[in-house]
């Protein structure tokens, strides 16, 4: 099969592998029908995620179906249309049983395109599947689940959740990629009076405007003087850091008011100064985290029921042959003005 392969910091291939196989009697293999590729990705081909060997098959991000499964899989059939989650849980150890499969001790978390081989490729074996697969509804397409398997929870967890955003909240959200738009769109589950979304490039900034934000400005300075202005002097209830450059962190830490809360959910290469000088006397609370994707079913049950409008967020599709050209659109961003690019296999029905 054909597969997107990591070559060492700058480095990336299209090229033949072997197809993966069941090595865990909890495995599935996935025939991949839809792929995303993620600012992580970009993360690590830029050298910023060491653990990451050179030869992995990037991606943990895919809708799929499935073509095979170990004798320990239970809620997975074959030939089931299945979401493919970017976190993997063994359901045993502690963490899983407290919902943080992110953190899972039993061979699961973040491990597809990091410690095992992705999903950027014709197929994917996907372990612990009763728990890391979702079968999707009929009325989801291909291109909205593929919104779910990351980005969605991802911004709803560590951003809207963590930070509890409330009715009548002021909400700022640096960054306007995808990231940002998912926490725009799930913050509005919550009834915040305003969304101000922070992102230099202007395309993004239209996205933003279309996708329900109230205001979207380009500069760090036109950004304090909204917040100054509608809030009364105070600052933003909420700050949601979504780009991952010390900038926007640093940004989201100027923008809060007392009491408030900074939500960091940008992946970081570089560290950040945290301005303890200004800040200590603030009561200021700010969470990291990565997704443990517990809210997937609910986001799917919303998704299913037209409750979450995720239409807006995949700009450029490619077929899955066309890897490279789409990894070219998503680094360069900046002038091509993606948001999410979306791969799908001409085999899919």
């Amino acid at each position: 099969m054909k597969a997107l392969v990591y070559g060492g910091p700058g480095h990336r291939s299209w090229i033949d592998v072997p197809d993966p196989a069941i090595k865990e009697p909890e495995d599935a293999i996935v025939r991949v029908d839809a792929v995303t590729i993620c600012g992580t990705d970009l993360h690590i081909l830029k050298g910023d995620v060491p653990e990451v060997d050179s030869g992995r098959i990037l991606g943990h991000e895919a809708v799929g179906t499935v073509l095979e499964i170990g004798d320990q899989v239970h809620g997975i059939a074959i030939g089931q249309r299945v979401l493919v989650s970017c976190i993997s849980g063994c359901g045993r150890c502690r963490f899983c049983k407290e919902g943080r499969y992110g953190q899972c001790l039993g061979g699961g978390g973040w491990v597809l395109g990091h410690t095992i081989d992705g999903t950027q490729a014709e197929r994917v074996r996907v372990p612990f599947a009763d728990h890391s697969l979702h079968v999707l509804p009929d009325n989801v397409s291909n291109e909205d689940a593929l919104m779910l398997a990351d980005i969605l929870p991802t911004s709803y967890e560590i951003g809207v959740l963590a930070s509890h955003v409330g009715p009548g909240d002021t909400v700022v959200v640096v960054g306007a990629g995808a990231i940002g738009l998912a926490a725009l769109a799930t913050a509005r589950l919550f009834s915040p009076s305003q969304v101000i979304m922070v992102d230099p490039a202007a395309s993004r900034r239209e996205h933003a405007m279309t996708a329900g934000a109230d205001h979207a400005v380009g500069s760090d300075a036109e950004a304090e003087a909204l917040v100054r202005e509608l809030s009364a002097g105070l600052g933003a209830d909420v700050a949601i850091e979504a780009v991952g450059v010390p900038g926007s962190f640093v940004l989201c830490t100027a923008l809060v008011r007392p009491g408030g809360h900074v939500a960091n959910v940008g992946v970081h290469g570089s560290p950040a100064t945290l301005h303890l000088e200004s800040l200590w006397i603030k009561d200021i609370t700010i969470t990291t985290g990565l997704v443990d994707t517990r809210t997937t079913p609910l986001l799917l049950r919303l998704l299913s029921e037209g409750l979450v409008d995720v239409s807006a967020l995949l700009t450029h599709p490619f077929g899955l042959d066309e890897m490279q050209d789409a990894y070219d659109v998503f680094e360069r961003a900046g002038e091509t003005g993606a948001l999410k690019v979306a791969l799908f296999n001409p085999d899919a029905v």
